[in-house]
């Protein structure tokens, strides 16, 4: 009677300790690649910024509207593809738990990356301001539009669509509440 109810037990608890945490991306950023020239690295990382070095193995990302599979192994993830200049880069993460989406702005200088990230309150905030000014001074709303007008040049021009846009405001919109 022993022996089944061990056998019993062995079969009823033996799926349960099988399961396992599910590794999930949560945060992350980008870094200048060490190992590569004009490269990124994506680095998963806590709330705190710091690396989890647990995250390893093969994680889908969307980076500027293309899919990759990207391959972390300590944490880190490198994105080999070259950057010729400055530009936009915006990564979401899609994992059971929703999404998660960052903009960067990596500027380039001659040998070196920095990336910048930038919350959709500055993508917010930039237009309000110059549309604010304008109405407040009716004089400034010429410069306001010629300002607005270099703001979405300088936007496009860098790699950032109306929909990157739109899509990195709502995400950060849709954290908030």
């Amino acid at each position: 009677m022993k022996k089944y109810f061990i056998l019993l037990a062995i079969v009823l608890l033996g799926p349960v300790a099988a399961f396992a945490d599910a590794i999930l991306i949560k945060n992350f950023a980008i870094k200048e690649n060490p190992f590569g020239k004009d490269e990124v690295a994506i680095i998963a990382t806590d709330t705190a910024g710091v690396i989890q070095e647990n995250v390893n193995g093969v994680f889908k990302f969307t980076i500027n509207g293309f899919d990759e599979a990207l391959n972390f192994e300590n944490g880190t993830a490198f994105y080999h593809h070259k950057l010729d200049k400055s530009s936009f880069i915006y990564l979401k993460h899609t994992n059971e738990q929703g999404s998660n989406s960052t903009l960067y702005y990596v500027y380039r200088q001659e040998t070196k990356l920095t990336p910048i990230h930038i919350s959709w309150v500055i993508l917010i905030a930039i237009p309000l301001i110059l549309v604010l000014l304008a109405y407040m001074f009716k004089r400034f709303i010429i410069i306001a539009v010629i300002i607005f007008c270099i703001f979405l040049y300088f936007n496009h021009h860098s790699g950032l669509s109306i929909g990157t846009f739109f899509e990195s405001v709502f995400d950060g919109l849709k954290h908030v509440f």
